[in-house]
Formats: C-alpha cells, sequence, structure tokens
C-alpha cells in the first residue's frame, strides 16, 4: 500500500493506493487536531504504518512530524521534481487536491525504490536549527528597523544619523534618546557632546569637536511636523532597533549554549574562523543533511557547493544550482569566505580560483565544496578537526580541480 498527502495550511487531502494503482481509500480532513487523529486512524486500518510509506511535498512541519511518530516511512517530494513529472498523468498538467494525493501516492509508487524516506533529525540539531533561525529572522528585522530609522532621520533630523558611524550602537541610540529633534541639539557643544560619550561609554576615538562638526555640517531638515511628533517616531523607533539586538543577544547566548552540548559540535567547533553563531548555523543546517546523506557529492548538491551540469553529446554546461537549502549554503559560504583569512589551505584553493578566472562567489562555492569533503571526514570517522590531517598537499590539488 502507498499513501500520498496533499497537505495545505488549512486543509490536506490523502489518497491510499493498492501496489496495482487502485485507489482504495481516499479522504479529505481539516488542519485541526480531530482530522490528523482521524487520518492517522484511518491510514491505521490499511495496516502496519511501516509497511505504509507517505508521500508529501514537504521536509518539515506538524504533519511530517506526527506522521513519523506514528511509525510511517515520510517521503519527501521535491516540488520541482513532482511537476515534472505530471504530465504522466495527462499533458494538461491538471492540478487539485485530491488529483495530487493520488499523483503523489502513484509517483510513490512507481519511483519509491528511487526516493529516499526521511529519517528524524537529531532533536538537539533541530534545537540550533530553530535557534540560528529565529537570530536571522532577528538580524534581518534590525536592519530594516536600522534603515526605517535612517530614514526618518534623513527627513526629519539629519544631524542625529551623522554623529556616529553606527546607527544602531549603544551611544547612537543613547544620543537619539537625548537629543530627538533638531532644538534638543540647538545649545550642544563639543565639550557638552563628549561629556555626554563619556558618561555613555563611548569607544570611538573621535574628539567632541569632530562629533560637533559632523552634527553642524548635516542639512537642516524642513520638515513640517511639530518636535512632539519627531520625538515619538523617532522614540519608538529606537526602543525597536534596542529591543532587536537585545533578542539578538540572547539569541546569540543560547545558541553558544546548545552547540556546547551538542553531540557532535565539538567534531568540526575547531574549524577556523567559525565562530559559534555560524558553528550553531553550520550544525543545525547541515546536520540534517549529514544524518541521511551517503556521500560527500550528495552533501555538496543539497547545500548548493557543486553546480548542475548537463551534458548532451558535444553540448556541456554548467549551471548555478538553484533548488538547495539556501540557508544551508548561506551557513556554509559565510564559513568557507571567513576560513580563507586565517588558513593558508582555504587561502590557497581560494586563490587558485581567482587566478583561474573564477569570481568570488564562484571561488567561495569551491573552497566550501573542499570544506565539505573535511566536514564529511570529520562526521565519517567521528574525529575532531585537524588541520595536520586534513590540509595535505594532495587535498588542495583535489579541491583545486573542483567547479
Amino acid at each position: 500500500m502507498f499513501a500520498g498527502w496533499d497537505w495545505a495550511t488549512g486543509s490536506h487531502d490523502v489518497t491510499v493506493i493498492d501496489q496495482a494503482g487502485a485507489k482504495t481509500d481516499r479522504w479529505a480532513l481539516a488542519h485541526a487536531e480531530p482530522g490528523i487523529v482521524n487520518a492517522l486512524a484511518r491510514l491505521r486500518r490499511h495496516g502496519d504504518p511501516a509497511g505504509l510509506p507517505v508521500a508529501i511535498e514537504t521536509t518539515r512541519g506538524l504533519v511530517v512530524d506526527r506522521l513519523l511518530a506514528a511509525g510511517h516511512p515520510v517521503i519527501p517530494i521535491h516540488p520541482n521534481a513532482f511537476n515534472a513529472v505530471r504530465p504522466r498523468w495527462g499533458a494538461a498538467r491538471a492540478k487539485n487536491d485530491p488529483g495530487d494525493s493520488f499523483k503523489l501516492a502513484d509517483y510513490l509508487r512507481t519511483d519509491g525504490h528511487q526516493l529516499r524516506t526521511l529519517t528524524p533529525t537529531l532533536p538537539e540539531t533541530l534545537e540550533l536549527q530553530a535557534l540560528t533561525r529565529q537570530r536571522s529572522d532577528h538580524v534581518e528585522a534590525r536592519v530594516a528597523a536600522v534603515n526605517q530609522l535612517a530614514a526618518l532621520l534623513d527627513e526629519h533630523w539629519p544631524g542625529g544619523k551623522a554623529v556616529f558611524a553606527s546607527l544602531d550602537s549603544d551611544i547612537a541610540l543613547a544620543f537619539l534618546d537625548r537629543y530627538s529633534t533638531p532644538a534638543d541639539a540647538a545649545r550642544l557643544t563639543a565639550g557638552r557632546l563628549e561629556a555626554f560619550c563619556k558618561r555613555h561609554g563611548y569607544s570611538g576615538k573621535r574628539p567632541g569637536s569632530v562629533l560637533i562638526e559632523r552634527l553642524r555640517a548635516a542639512p537642516t531638515a524642513a520638515s513640517r511636523l511639530g518636535p512632539q511628533v519627531i520625538t515619538r517616531l523617532i522614540g519608538v523607533q529606537v526602543r525597536l532597533v534596542r529591543s532587536l539586538r537585545v533578542t539578538i543577544r540572547e539569541l546569540d547566548a543560547a545558541i553558544a549554549e546548545a552547540a556546547k552540548t551538542h553531540p557532535w559540535a565539538e567534531l568540526i567547533a575547531g574549524l577556523p574562523r567559525i565562530g559559534t553563531v555560524n558553528l550553531g548555523q553550520v550544525v543545525g543546517e547541515i546536520g540534517p543533511m549529514l544524518e541521511r546523506a551517503t556521500g560527500c557529492a550528495q552533501l555538496a548538491a543539497e547545500t548548493g557547493a557543486a553546480p548542475v551540469t548537463k551534458e548532451s553529446g558535444k553540448h556541456r554546461q554548467v549551471n548555478f544550482r538553484h533548488a538547495v537549502n539556501r540557508r544551508a549554503r548561506q551557513a556554509l559560504m559565510t564559513f568557507a569566505d571567513n576560513s580563507r583569512h586565517d588558513n593558508d589551505w582555504a587561502a590557497t584553493i581560494y586563490n587558485n580560483a581567482r587566478s583561474r578566472g573564477k569570481r568570488h562567489p564562484h571561488a567561495v562555492r569551491i573552497l566550501a565544496r573542499a570544506w565539505l569533503r573535511v566536514i564529511w571526514a570529520c562526521w565519517r570517522d567521528k574525529a575532531c578537526y585537524d588541520p595536520t590531517i586534513h590540509h595535505t598537499t594532495n587535498k588542495i590539488n583535489k579541491a583545486e580541480g573542483l567547479t
């Protein structure tokens, strides 16, 4: 028996077929606890859950977790792959929920031997993944909030933006708290500004005379809003930026603690310039791939470190790989790019790629693929990273040939 589960945020459709492809059961359910409980019970009527695989177009989520907990083999189908095989059920590529659940089950019946079965990821890996993803979301929110603050200042108080180099620094936010309008800073002098900086622990090396000159050189705003409204707008935005900085620091601490207790994070913790947060990102995003990968080539493909090659006769085309886990690729590329600044082996691979005419992103991907060989070896052998073992001339020569 084979099952196809067409999922959505509000409702689902499930179809069960036999080995001949005949439909034996089909039903729709709402995305609610009674519907999911009844669906799992209805699937159990068709036999042992371990013998009833379920095809679904996702690798994660509540439905996947519940199916795995119930004992069903879950086979994730990539939407692109599923769309590519739709013509086998009709040239029109018709699409509806009942039809899709049947097609998923039928695709599993005919091609299941070529599809991988989802294995539950370690809870510690999922925790790191959740923490690092939320941190990335908060960093994006902080960037957006700082940009909004900069836009407010450009329109209503340009001098408040010009004094300090980083608008989301402690000293810049404290300055905007105290001097939230041009009128508040009208009587400010170099001495007073320097005293203000000293009280707030300003770590910059610019004297008050330089800072006050920046303030005076800024354009004068012609805002028609009253000072009370400007104070309110800037004050609210400053509090938003400050709160996001607090949450990011809290997440940084949580990531560091989770990385310490992860069962295999120590294997790659010694990689050059990986850092605590990036270590959490690599473990959280690449960890699930490592747990199911059968080789380094598969790992390179899923992380986007390997290109897509299309070859037929005399025609050969090598393209950038788009269908990947983008968070995993970003985590890996961040590490690879940082590593070349503190590791001769990594710098050699990167520089050789650049000398062959590769652009910076391409050269970083080449280096990332070389690092994946090292990460894979650490995972496979359960051995901590050791530069004296991994950084050999032979490995450099192999890495230089990667594209």
